[in-house]
């Protein structure tokens, strides 16, 4: 079997390439290899390799920029997609793609269902689903994960960012009025192993939209002293400790797009489909910053 991972040098594509190699022979494709903005050359990658199997971490993420540049922000988070979607089911392959809780108007306080109507604030939110749309028109089959607060080991997110102001600083002040659930980029491409081997296998019927991000909620501020802690408590040297971590909230941190408040999304449906269950985001975190002493 032939796996084609687009974006597979960043934070979710890196972890795909190690969690989806006992499947079949895997594919990484970055920007140097295909403009996924490009028709021609979406049409081409897929043409050249002829993979089994599609997945699809590759985005437009800059979320503010993403204002100012719509016409990129489209090209990448809905044509692209679409394009594979139509390859996908016309030549009965799997496209394993993904979105995020920005699609949602991210209010109240209860977890969001797969079902809760969309209504995204930002141009970001509003090129993602509008790829999940395109996806689901062109191939029904496909399986779109929702995910939220994505981070890792390697790359830019806000765990290493977190950890290199705690390094050189001796007090931070972060956003506490919007909460989400931080997830690794290993856990979704974990899951993503699962899902692909499980639904090829017959063994799950699995298609349409998924939520797929850690158990719990956390505000950016606690997410932030929970990384200061774990990270000492693991040896690491830091200027700070958790009690310097202090609450603003979003007023004080203004920003080109909006962000959801509530970004708690429910991840029961995953969970029954495939038979597991997902960790605390407490506990993943001490799993990745495990990984970062390793790495």
């Amino acid at each position: 079997m032939k796996i084609l991972v687009t974006g597979s040098d960043g934070q979710v594509g890196h972890e795909l390439l190690k969690t989806l190699a006992p499947l079949g022979q895997v594919i990484g494709v970055t920007r140097k290899d295909a403009d996924l903005a490009s028709e021609k050359e979406v049409a081409a990658l897929l043409a050249r390799h002829n993979p089994d199997v599609v997945v699809n971490p590759a985005a437009y993420t800059a979320v503010d920029k993403a204002e100012t540049e719509q016409d990129a922000a489209y090209a990448l988070n809905e044509r692209a997609p679409e394009l594979m979607a139509a390859w996908c089911h016309a030549q009965n392959r799997l496209l394993v793609h993904y979105s995020t809780d920005y699609v949602y108007p991210g209010t109240g306080d209860a977890a969001q269902m797969e079902t809760t109507p969309t209504g995204p604030a930002s141009v970001y939110g509003k090129s993602k689903l509008a790829g999940d749309e395109a996806v689901l028109r062109e191939a029904p089959e496909a399986l779109i994960f929702r995910t939220s607060w994505v981070y890792g080991a390697r790359g830019r997110n806000f765990m290493l960012t977190m950890l290199k102001l705690a390094a050189e600083k001796s007090r931070l002040t972060v956003v506490a009025d919007q909460v989400g659930a931080p997830t690794p980029a290993w856990l979704i491409a974990q899951v993503t192993a699962i899902a692909v081997r499980e639904r090829l296998a017959g063994r799950a019927d699995i298609s349409g939209v998924f939520h797929l991000t850690c158990r719990g909620a956390a505000s950016w501020c606690d997410f932030a002293r929970e990384i200061v802690a774990r990270a000492r408590s693991a040896g690491r040297t830091l200027a700070m400790d958790e009690n310097q971590v202090y609450p603003i909230p979003t007023t004080d941190y203004p920003a080109p797009a909006p962000r959801p408040a509530n970004s708690r999304l429910d991840v029961s449906r995953l969970e029954q489909a495939l038979g597991l269950t997902l960790p605390q985001w407490q506990s993943a975190l001490s799993i990745t910053l495990a990984d970062l002493r390793e790495e």
